[in-house]
């Protein structure tokens, strides 16, 4: 269990450091979204083809059937969290995002027929606390930021979705099997609809532009979005997403060292409600799975 656990936390940092090379970037959100994706994917293709080789296993729309609807949803995922991210305050999306443990033990019971335990309901317990304290303390009720925190909260429900998506429909014999057309189907959608709000084939972009985009396809992406999917294959799903929350305390050190953002007392205590109700359902859990493999058989 420590070498997917580690790969998970490191997964969640990867990730975590969207939010710093989003806000070192300029281009248009649904553009950015699409670029992060195709270029993830097309700097995954030779893995996916190694891997084709190495199953012995044809392409054809089959292979890649059931990675299309879980790309579609990645893909708006993107696009409205980067939109309502950039018409909201920081505290604000941050915290939206935050509720994914609220939402999934509902998708994983009507997709998979999946029910939350108690060590788990108990750590999301505690987990939710340290986004409650975060919540009287920064959330910002504001008309101005309505619309921001509607689209954000949208979009919390398509990634908790896409996640659940990743836990049954990646039956494929490689993960990179599974996520590469995913990506490359999340990608080709926001290039679509980017089509529609900008030209991307004349417009200019900057060297921390690139580096952003660069940045957030092999960090965020690459890394980051593949470890939760594995994750979701390996681990309990509440407790893949109680991982996750992870980001949120990774975020606000990078928000520290890269923009001088000093977190109030509010990120520290929660920080450590998030961690402790975390710690409690891998620890029970692993607990759980000792006692069981050393019981007695009758």
């Amino acid at each position: 269990m420590a070498g997917p656990l580690l790969v998970l936390l490191f997964g969640s940092f990867a990730a975590s450091t969207s939010v710093i090379f989003i806000k070192a970037c300029t281009i248009d959100p649904v553009l950015l979204a699409s670029f992060r994706l195709l270029l993830a994917a097309v700097l995954l293709t030779p893995v996916f083809a190694r891997e084709l080789r190495r199953h012995r296993i044809a392409f054809n729309a089959r292979l890649i059937a059931p990675s299309i609807v879980p790309g579609l949803i990645l893909g708006v995922h993107f696009i409205s969290w980067t939109i309502g991210a950039r018409l909201t305050a920081a505290a604000n999306s941050t915290l939206i995002v935050n509720l994914v443990p609220v939402v999934m033990p509902f998708y994983v019971y009507a997709l998979l027929r999946e029910t939350i335990n108690a060590r788990e309901m108990i750590g999301t317990v505690v987990a939710m606390v340290g986004v409650a304290v975060l919540a009287v303390s920064d959330f910002q009720f504001d008309r101005t930021y309505f619309v921001g925190d509607s689209i954000s909260f949208v979009s919390m429900l398509f990634f908790a979705l896409y996640l659940v998506l990743g836990r049954k429909n990646n039956v494929q014999r490689s993960i990179w099997l599974y996520l590469v057309p995913l990506y490359y189907t999340g990608g080709l959608f926001c290039f679509a609809v980017a089509l529609f709000r900008v030209d991307p084939f004349t417009a200019r972009y900057s060297v921390s532009d690139v580096v952003a985009v660069a940045g957030l396809a092999v960090a965020a992406t690459i890394i980051g979005h593949s470890a939760l999917n594995y994750a979701m294959k390996v681990f309990r799903p509440q407790i893949t997403s109680l991982i996750n929350l992870g980001q949120f305390t990774f975020a606000g050190v990078l928000g520290y060292l890269f923009f001088q953002e000093l977190p109030d007392a509010a990120f520290y205590v929660a920080s450590l409600l998030i961690v402790a109700g975390t710690a409690f359902v891998i620890i029970s859990a692993g607990r759980s799975k000792k006692a069981k493999a050393t019981a007695p058989e009758p």
